[in-house]
């Protein structure tokens, strides 16, 4: 067994192109839950708007990159809009509701016959969608370490996605700690106790939606620029989930905490199914068929997440207050 290519592959991916998108979406849960207490189910619908303005500006309109990129926060904060505006007053449970099949219905939209030309239907679109983006590599080649192995490509996403992460981390850590913070954590506490203080708490959580909107967004666009292609069905609730997932790893409420939990999601994501791949090609594993791995690897996760959950429900830099939340 080659643990060197394991760890590799590890380490590669903990900090590569998904992780980043990953984190982005998982940085607007933490906005929304984390802070608020907003059960956003459909942040999903969000990178899919991010990663389909890029490819209708870019590939279907022929336009430049740089006009798509604010295009698409507009798209976004439309979106919030749209959702937030009838859900925002509902219950917990049932703005949950709401926002899953909205993303569900952003989805189906995407892919439906009608919009094939301008959306690209069930094959989606593919093309140079962030050649002006690649243009401005530095990097005059591969990037290879013994445990960490980019493209030239890849290394420019990864270090531009990883400085634009700095940064938003720096403004989320601003803002949480003034006045407008203090009050959308109250709100997640006690919202009754916020409006007797006389805050409109409506605009508060609209507010709330729509910066963790735009943080999904971003990672939508990040999508589309590494990846050249934008999917449908990639975009499906199972990407809210992780996001959900890496937001309680790492510890809701914390700004760090989508940071942590996006590296170490994927890098246990990613070893587990190296491990079990080399183990099976060693013949470790013989009762196991490579097609196997990946219900596997996401078992051996879950389970160590339920543990998590179970013996640490804060996360690795949370606290257990940071979890109260007011589903009335």
């Amino acid at each position: 067994m080659d643990l060197g290519f394991v760890f590799g592959q590890s380490i590669t991916q903990a900090i590569g192109v998904t992780a980043i998108i990953y984190c982005l979406a998982a940085m607007g849960v933490n906005m929304q839950f984390g802070y608020t207490g907003l059960l956003n189910f459909g942040q999903v619908a969000f990178v899919a708007v991010g990663a389909y303005s890029v490819g209708v500006i870019v590939v279907t309109l022929g336009l430049t990159l740089w006009l798509a990129i604010p295009i698409s926060i507009f798209a976004s904060v439309v979106l919030a809009l749209v959702l937030g505006i009838p859900t925002l007053r509902l219950r917990a449970d049932y703005l949950a509701i709401v926002t899953i099949a909205a993303s569900e219905i952003v989805r189906q939209l995407v892919r439906s016959i009608a919009l094939r030309d301008v959306l690209g239907g069930a094959n989606g679109i593919n093309g140079k969608m962030g050649q002006e983006f690649h243009d401005l590599n530095p990097f005059p080649a591969d990037f290879e370490l013994p445990f960490l192995t980019y493209t030239r490509q890849d290394l420019w996403v990864v270090i531009v996605g990883w400085a634009l992460i700095a940064v938003l981390t720096l403004l989320i850590w601003l803002l949480v700690r003034s006045p407008w913070g203090r009050v959308i954590k109250g709100i997640r506490e006690d919202e009754n106790a916020v409006v007797s203080l006389g805050k409109n708490t409506y605009v508060y959580k609209m507010q709330a939606l729509i910066l963790g909107g735009l943080l999904g967004t971003l990672g939508g666009v990040i999508w589309a620029v590494a990846k050249q292609s934008v999917q449908p069905d990639n975009f499906v609730p199972d990407v809210t989930f992780f996001a959900y997932t890496i937001v309680l790893l790492g510890g809701a409420a914390r700004v760090f905490g989508p940071i942590i939990g996006a590296i170490i999601f994927w890098f246990l994501l990613v070893f587990v199914g190296e491990f079990l791949n080399q183990a099976i090609q060693a013949g470790w594993l013989d009762f196991l068929e490579p097609t196997d791995i990946g219900p596997i690897r996401f078992i051996l996760v879950g389970i160590g997440l339920m543990s998590l959950m179970i013996f640490r429900p804060q996360g690795i830099f949370g606290d257990k207050k940071e979890l109260a939340l007011d589903g009335r």
